[in-house]
């Protein structure tokens, strides 16, 4: 279990997450094309790393990660959240990333746990 700062504000840093998930997302799939039979791991994969890197931040939130990954094949793709929260210290994050072939998409949410 990491410890927290409890003198440190608690805000979420969307920019910081947005950085930290792209770093994710290019040493998981990087330059690959896209190949169906590993898109599973592929998506598990950039789950955990993500999650793995927002919790070494150390910052008091609980964070739930979700990706999708899609082919490119000139069909569209059309995504939206919504939450109902405490806006002044909870947040979400959407990551959108593509190569030549296949679209990434990483949603981050983040709930600030009471000290």
């Amino acid at each position: 279990m990491e410890e927290y700062n409890s003198g440190d504000e608690v805000v979420f840093n969307a920019d910081e997450v947005n950085v930290s998930v792209k770093e994710c997302v290019e040493g998981v799939i990087g330059g690959t094309d896209y190949n169906q039979s590993k898109v599973n791991q592929w998506t598990a994969s950039i789950v955990e790393h993500s999650l793995t890197h927002l919790v070494k931040q150390g910052r008091p939130f609980k964070y739930i990660v979700n990706c999708a990954i899609m082919q490119k094949s000139g069909a569209g793709l059309h995504t939206a959240n919504s939450c109902y929260w405490d806006t002044a210290t909870d947040g979400s994050c959407t990551v959108r990333w593509e190569n030549r072939t296949m679209y990434c998409v990483v949603s981050v949410f983040a709930v600030a746990v009471s000290l």
